[in-house]
């Protein structure tokens, strides 16, 4: 089991392939990020967006920084590529400070994706695509090989290489997106609530491209969101953050919602309304799951085993 706050749960030991080759272990120590804030009468005081955040972030999984607007997530996501400088405190890549080196080699070198995608607009897909391999010294017809691969990874048709993004529609140019990031074949995946601007089934469609893309790839992947029920999908390990990037309590999604921490924890994930609040019936022979207000939310496979 892991602690509510900052060490990692306890889970089996990943296959040999799970670790994704290249796949970077993140350490953040104590860091924390200020901004300025004026107080009145002129003078200038400090906000801390991140107050002395530590986790160490396994290589191979997907970690989710969870919480509402303005807690310090993207923050903290944003200094792993030095996008935001910290104030304070070390974040390690495989025990490597992410300070000593260029800055922009450091971004070349990590995935990044955003809620808009974020494509050039005067670049065709496959020239999207394969921006940062040609920018690293990747020779055109391999980078524009790889970029097929990861079109057709995506589930993104062959023609669609030559469109513009304005000829896309939005889960097109998010998948888009994710190949970018991944063209360069980067050990760490940064991903900034970036199914938020589609609509639910397309989302959810992005998520279970996702989990198939990372159990082939296994890469290091911090995903942002503020939705309780993406984040209990993807995450291997969930961090809840209170304001100011405050750990309220890391585990997998079942650990949190089997013995959340607080009452803030609970009513983060909804444990206090009907929504999370499950029972199983007995209709017509079958197992379904319902919700504390009846209402029936799915079925028990005949071969499933339900512990009592």
């Amino acid at each position: 089991m892991e602690s509510r706050t900052g060490a990692p749960a306890a889970k089996p030991a990943a296959p040999a392939s799970a670790a994704g080759a290249g796949a970077s272990t993140i350490e953040f120590s104590a860091v924390s990020k200020r901004y300025p804030a004026p107080v009145g009468n002129g003078s200038v005081s400090s906000r801390a967006a991140v107050d002395s955040f530590s986790a160490v972030l396994p290589a191979g999984s997907i970690t989710v920084l969870l919480g509402s607007s303005g807690c310090g997530k993207t923050t903290l996501l944003r200094m792993v590529n030095r996008m935001v400088e910290p104030s304070d405190g070390r974040i390690l890549l495989d025990g490597e400070d992410v300070q000593d080196g260029n800055p922009v080699a450091l971004r070349r070198s990590i995935g990044y994706v955003m809620q808009n995608a974020g494509l050039l607009p005067h670049r065709r897909v496959l020239d999207n695509i394969t921006l940062v391999p040609r920018l690293n010294g990747t020779a055109r017809s391999q980078a524009r090989a790889r970029a097929r691969e990861l079109m057709d990874m995506l589930g993104l048709a062959a023609d669609l290489a030559d469109r513009y993004p304005g000829q896309l529609s939005g889960g097109q140019a998010q998948r888009v997106g994710v190949a970018r990031a991944l063209a360069a074949d980067p050990g760490v995946l940064l991903m900034d609530e970036p199914f938020g601007a589609v609509d639910p089934l397309v989302r959810r469609d992005l998520q279970r491209e996702l989990l198939r893309i990372q159990g082939e790839l296994a890469k290091t992947i911090i995903f942002v969101t503020h939705d309780v029920d993406e984040a209990l999908m993807l995450g291997d390990e969930i961090i809840l953050l209170r304001e100011g990037a405050q750990i309220a309590q890391r585990g997998t999604g079942a650990q949190l919602l089997a013995d959340p921490a607080d009452d803030f924890v609970a009513r983060f994930l909804g444990l206090d309304d009907a929504g999370r609040s499950l029972r199983l019936a007995d209709v017509a022979g079958s197992r379904v799951v319902l919700d504390r207000a009846g209402r029936a939310l799915g079925r028990i496979d005949a071969d499933t085993e339900v512990c009592p």
